[in-house]
């Protein structure tokens, strides 16, 4: 490497760090004198590169001839190296050449900035010119004789008035959508999506003793199917008592509520479901021989809710709303009589109102069409039968009151008059085939459990088609007791230990309608044992009550949060309908006519995920033997 590959390297980073060097203030520099200390306002080392001119170098064996001196540290030591035969003078004049013609086009750059700035101004203040001769900025007051004119503003008050100018600005954008063009539609922010999944274990256990002898026949299962003949020789269908059974079940929901202005709201809801069972959603995963499932099927999902809902108030202590449509249950009450998956038919008026500190009454009444005639009834007849249709009519009235900081007490009573549910005996006629249909079939009920009494509906003459009575007796059964059900359900808080509560809670029914006189004579089940080959007596009856124990969270709406809880249940048989009962206590004969325990415990995972373990033992009141112990985990996930 040359002596010149080594020197320009360095030459490069002497340039620049002298590039900033100049004369101190006040002070000139020396001929031959390298300021170092000195500091050269911005802009002279251009000026002075470009007006430094390289000086004649004589040859080295001659006495060097005086050259002028430069204000630009830099040219005097190209000078200074050349003079020191450090750098060809041909190098030099390269190099001032070169800084020449950078210093000439930074010095254009910044004079077209200069006259765009100017321009830019120019054509403010003609606008503002304008705008002043227009009137659309007022001309700006005068200052007032004690006014005072602030130079400075501190950075706090900057950052202040910049975050109320910024939020002055997004609320207009809000407002006025013009802030995020990308948005959603605005109709999406008036609904609200929600929903749920369960997944259960469920094992079903029988204690020995169970009667198994055909004592429980499947009443549902005749009633929605084929007449079931009972001269015949064979068993009607049976509910299983004595075989031990385990399942796997997933319920999943999917739900809408949108805001419609005014008032106005509306839900949807859709979820799984065997079949049209009204008081679950539950699928049994692999089911097959009762309808859908197994080998990897897929599974139905049903319409579960749609209403239309007026709201007046809106407010927890204030509100008044009207409903039409399929809605959740409006009544304060146990599982022991509604089910927790039941969803009512009709037109609904709900209200609640703060008449005093602590104290708010509330009710909720309407009229729920239970069931409605086919048009063609009956469908292979060519003269149709007579409209059977049933009507639930409720109504409930109660309060929630604060009795004192740590407790608080909620209590209803409530009237559910049923109107066209029980069986009623046909006109006399002869069933020649399954098919044939009697004036009153419509009156057994759609769906059904367990536990309620039953009585035959068709009043089949005996003639030669059927041989006097001995065949041919299609028949179905219908309910043998009115349903006119008065209850009162209470639960008593205990806050002492927040966010622990304790709750004790229960309910009790009667079933005004009872009249176990008329029932005696056409009761199929619910009789105690034959005694002298005589049909045993009826061993109904028409009340229930429940009371439990609870103690945790409310809401399992946090990692750990916990309860527990006990409850024990008397349900006799025609207390209330089976088909709207609990459809877990006593499985698979859910419904009525049971006695026993539930204990049962849940934890939350998370905000959105808990977990729970039941465990429900029943036995039989009135009739056959039966016992049952239940047992279910579930994981509950909701969104």
């Amino acid at each position: 490497m040359n002596f010149r590959d080594r020197i320009l390297p360095l030459l490069v980073v002497a340039v620049g760090a002298a590039s900033g060097l100049t004369a101190q203030a006040g002070r000139p520099v020396e001929s031959g004198e390298v300021a170092a200390n000195a500091v050269t306002p911005p802009g002279n080392l251009d000026t002075a590169l470009l007006g430094a001119e390289p000086p004649d170098l004589a040859p080295v064996a001659a006495a060097p001839p005086a050259r002028r001196k430069s204000t630009s540290v830099t040219i005097n030591l190209i000078h200074r190296m050349v003079e020191r035969g450090l750098l060809p003078k041909e190098d030099a004049d390269a190099l001032i050449k070169d800084a020449e013609a950078d210093a000439e086009a930074a010095r254009e750059d910044a004079t077209a900035a200069r006259a765009a700035a100017q321009d830019a101004a120019a054509s403010a203040q003609a606008a503002r010119a304008w705008l002043n001769q227009a009137g659309a900025i007022p001309e700006p007051l005068p200052p007032a004789e004690d006014s005072m004119r602030i130079t400075y503003i501190p950075e706090t008050v900057k950052a202040q008035m910049r975050e109320e100018i910024k939020q002055e600005v997004m609320d207009q954008a809000r407002n006025e959508r013009w802030a995020a063009p990308r948005q959603v539609p605005e109709w999406t922010t008036r609904i609200k999506l929600f929903g749920d999944i369960r997944l259960r274990y469920e094992g079903l256990n029988f204690p020995s003793g169970n009667d198994n002898t055909g004592a429980f026949p499947n009443f549902n299962a005749i009633n929605t199917g084929a007449p079931f003949d009972v001269a015949g020789t064979v068993f009607s269908p049976q509910l299983n008592v004595d075989r031990t059974r385990n399942r796997f079940r997933v319920r999943a929901r999917l739900g809408a509520e949108a805001d419609l202005a005014n008032g106005f709201s509306a839900g949807l809801r859709i979820g799984t479901g065997e079949n049209n069972n009204p008081v679950t959603a539950n699928q049994s995963l692999g089911l097959a021989n009762q309808g859908q499932g197994g080998n990897f099927s897929k599974y139905a999902i049903w319409l579960d809710r749609a209403f239309l809902k007026y709201e007046v108030g809106g407010l927890p202590e204030k509100n008044f709303a009207a409903t039409v449509g399929r809605f959740d249950n409006p009544f304060f009450a146990t599982t022991m009589m509604w089910a927790n998956d039941l969803g009512f038919d009709g037109a609904l008026l709900q209200g609640r109102y703060k008449i005093a500190k602590g104290l708010t009454p509330f009710f909720a009444g309407g009229a729920f069409p239970v069931f409605n005639t086919d048009i063609n009834y009956a469908s292979n007849n060519p003269s149709k039968f007579k409209s059977t249709d049933k009507y639930l009519y409720g109504g409930q009235a109660g309060f929630d009151w604060k009795l004192h900081k740590d407790f608080n007490f909620k209590a209803a009573a409530g009237y559910y008059h049923f109107e066209g549910v029980q069986g009623k005996l046909s006109d006399p006629f002869v069933p020649l085939t399954a098919q044939d249909q009697g004036n009153t079939d419509n009156t057994r009920p759609s769906f059904a459990q367990n536990g309620n009494t039953y009585r035959p509906l068709r009043n089949i003459l005996p003639t030669a088609a059927n041989n006097f009575g001995t065949t041919n007796q299609y028949q179905f059964f219908g309910l043998a007791s009115d349903f006119r059900e008065f209850a009162v359900t209470g639960r008593l808080d205990y806050n002492r230990y927040e966010p622990c509560q304790v709750s004790l809670n229960g309910e009790y029914i009667k079933n005004l309608a009872f009249n176990q006189s008329a029932i005696e004579q056409v009761a199929v089940n619910n009789r105690g044992p034959e005694t002298l080959g005589k049909v045993g007596r009826f061993a109904g009856g028409d009340t229930a009550w429940l009371v439990g124990l609870t103690v945790g969270r409310q809401k399992l709406d946090h990692l750990g949060a916990w309860n527990v809880g006990v409850n024990y249940r008397y349900v006799e048989s025609d207390s209330l309908i089976d088909g709207f009962a609990d459809s877990d206590f006593g499985a698979p004969l859910t419904g009525t006519n049971l006695k026993g325990y539930t204990l049962f415990g849940n934890l939350a995972l998370s905000p959105r995920i808990s977990v729970g373990l039941r465990w429900m033992s029943a036995d039989a009141i009135a009739g056959p033997p039966y016992k049952s112990d239940v047992v279910q985990f579930d994981v509950n996930g909701s969104f």
